[in-house]
Parts: C-alpha cells; structure tokens; sequence
C-alpha cells in the first residue's frame, strides 16, 4: 500500500471520516427508543436521558465515568489522527465534569498498512492519555478495509459533581471553549480549497484537549456541559435545549470560526454530517434571518470540539476573566430562557 510518492495517505482509505462519520442522530434517537432503561440505583447517568458518558457510583464520594469514541481518519499523518482520535474520546469524560483514569484501545486496521505507521497511530493515542492524567494500558484491534481508531475511556467524578445536559436554566449565560469549523476545513483541504495553514490550524484545534477549560469551569459550578462534536453547535445546543426543559438563544455573530472557515463555507463546501445534523435538528432550531454561511457553521460537525458551557450570569464574568488569565479560549455565544427550542439571532 506504500508506493514511491510517500506514505500511503490515511484519508483515502476512509468514506467518511472524523465525527462526520457519526450515525444519525435522528436515526440513533429511534433506534435508543426502543430500550427499556435500566432501573439500577447507582447508575446515575446512562440511556435516561443519554449524555456524553455513562456514570455509575461506586460510593458517596466517588462515581465512574464510562465512554467510547472511534471513528475512521480525519487526517493523513499518524500521529495527528491518533491524538485527535484519542483526544475525541478523553474530552467526554471532562465534558462530565470527570478525570480520566484508564484507556483501551479500540482499533480496525487493513492488515497492508505499514506497521511503522500504525506504531505512530498508537503512540500519539498513548501521549495523549497520558497528557490527559490517565494511562492507555491496551486495546484491542481486529483487520478492517477502512481504519478506524478511538479509545474506550474509564474516569472518575464525585457523585455530586456530574456535569448534566440536562441542567441549564433560565438565565443562564452559555460559553463556548474552541472555535467551530474543523469538518469544513477538513473537507475543503481535501477538495483543494483550504491551504495547508487551514489544516494546521484545525488539526491544533483537534489535538486540544479540554483538560484546562474544564479545570477552570469546575469551580465555578456550571449547571450544563456538553462538548461539542459530531451534530455541530446547534444539534448539541438542541440537546441541551430539550433535555434541560429551556429555550436556548445563541447570537450568530458572536461565532467563533477557525481562520479559514467562514470563506470555505462561502466556496459552497458543505460536510457529509451536514445534512443528517439538519435533519436532527432544523426542526428545533429557527434560523430566521442569520446569514447562510453562520447556518452552515452552526450545523457543522466537529472533531474534538470544545465545551457547550451553561452558567449562572453572574459567573460569567468571572469565568471569562479566569479563561483569559490563563491564555485560553472562550467565547459568550448565548443564553438560556425559558421557552423550547434553539433561536439563532
């Protein structure tokens, strides 16, 4: 599979890749009706309502924090798609609110690819677990024509600690903790209209994990956290919107896009995930008078994307002040009211 132009070129073994490669949530939303929830004391979050993770408590000072993340290569270097594929799945457990503690591999590879590059693949992964406070400590990989690569991921949070989606409440202010626009970027590169600078940027995005924001955010106690990935900002806002009982408005020119992914837009790239996040959520969401180009980033789905945070106002300030002391990115992109449903302003 290795020919004399270079290393063979991940992407092109993959039909879909990164959190664009997600099943459809109107279609998972179906399927997951059909369970009966499991009546268990101690499963404190699981399919009733489903979050980013499942959370079980052990005792009254601590709970585990249990979820998977795969998906098929988002990017052609190795390494980069093992980060971000291992960042992808980290993120959930400190989008509960959690710190990761054990990892497992979960890998399809064609048995073709040369070991060197899967050896880079797993490396990465392991750095990255590593970086997030936990140890990636095996896995298992079975041959598969499309790679696919991600983690199974183990954390712990205090029972009484647990980041809902369900928690948001009227009043509320709603921050945002990267800036949208990795699936548009990445699609755009591969048809030739992004520049390697684009990439480079998305991929930085992408390899970011959310330790330090969630850090900053624990103290302050958010009443709702989501990350933001595969249904893009507004299927996620939905979520949070129909779970929590409240209308959530965001400001469409408060977006934050990564450099390059507004004009990508504008050149009429759209993602594969695009359509099925539509179908997820346009219902819910008006979109009355917003330019088609921030419509199209509000649905874009992301890789890896940062936190959906829901706050008291009046912590607002001060969550913002400790972002920027700290030199990281944040983002007021809304409130929470009372009503039903997503407005995009």
């Amino acid at each position: 599979m290795e020919t004399g132009a270079g290393r063979v070129k991940l992407t092109d073994l993959a039909s879909c890749g990164g959190c664009a490669a997600k099943y459809s949530a109107a279609r998972l939303e179906e399927l997951l009706a059909g369970f009966v929830p499991v009546e268990a004391e101690n499963l404190l979050v699981g399919l009733a309502p489903a979050d980013d993770a499942a959370v079980y408590r052990l005792d009254s000072e601590r709970a585990l924090i249990f979820t998977l993340d795969f998906f098929p290569p988002v990017v052609d270097e190795p390494a980069d798609y093992g980060a971000i594929a291992a960042t992808n799945a980290l993120n959930d457990v400190f989008a509960m609110g959690g710190l990761p503690l054990l990892a497992l591999s979960i890998a399809a590879f064609p048995e073709e690819l040369p070991i060197e590059m899967l050896a880079e693949i797993f490396a990465a992964a392991d750095a990255q677990v590593r970086a997030a406070g936990g140890l990636l400590a095996g896995g298992h990989t079975i041959r598969d024509a499309e790679p696919k690569y991600g983690l199974a991921v183990v954390g712990t949070v205090h029972p009484d600690a647990i980041w809902p989606k369900n928690g948001a409440r009227p009043g509320d202010s709603l921050f945002l903790t990267k800036p949208l626009g990795t699936g548009l970027i990445m699609t755009g590169y591969k048809n030739g209209l992004a520049g390697s600078q684009q990439l480079e940027r998305a991929i930085r995005w992408m390899r970011t994990l959310n330790k330090d924001a969630a850090e900053v955010i624990r103290p302050l106690e958010p009443n709702a956290v989501t990350d933001v990935t595969g249904f893009g900002l507004f299927g996620h806002a939905h979520e949070v919107a129909q779970r929590s009982g409240v209308q959530i408005r965001l400001e469409s020119e408060r977006f934050p896009a990564i450099d390059g992914a507004l004009d990508i837009a504008r050149k009429g790239v759209r993602t594969s995930g695009d359509p099925r996040n539509r179908d997820f959520a346009a219902a819910h969401v008006k979109t009355d008078g917003i330019s088609e180009v921030l419509g199209v980033l509000g649905y874009d789905p992301q890789t890896a994307g940062g936190l959906l945070v829901s706050v008291p106002a009046e912590r607002g300030s001060a969550l913002e002040a400790e972002f920027t002391s700290r030199r990281l990115f944040i983002r007021r992109v809304g409130r929470v009211e009372e009503g039903t449903g997503v407005v995009v302003e």
